[in-house]
């Protein structure tokens, strides 16, 4: 049984890790990039996250999303139905 992801705070994040999976998975638009987003602005540039998604309109609102805010996002190989992107922070702030 899959468990929702819990909410994404400075407090459950380790500034010291510049590696992070968020697991949306059940959250459709826009949340997914609002979660992202929160993560992000905890972290240091150059700092990764690996978002995995599965609504489908999170295949063009994460890069999308990244492109703007001057992050680098890559798409990883994923399930059907699912997304996975690698995106490492920019030093362009969102």
């Amino acid at each position: 049984m899959d468990v929702a992801a819990p909410p994404i705070s400075a407090t459950s994040l380790d500034m010291k890790n510049t590696e992070l999976t968020l697991d949306t998975s059940g959250y459709r638009c826009p949340l997914p990039v609002i979660r992202l987003e929160a993560a992000l602005r905890e972290m240091a540039d150059g700092a990764q996250v690996t978002v995995i998604a599965d609504d489908p309109v999170a295949v063009v609102d994460i890069p999308y999303f990244c492109r703007e805010a001057g992050h680098n996002v890559a798409r990883l190989e994923s399930a059907e139905g699912v997304c996975v992107f690698l995106v490492t922070r920019g030093a362009k702030s969102a």
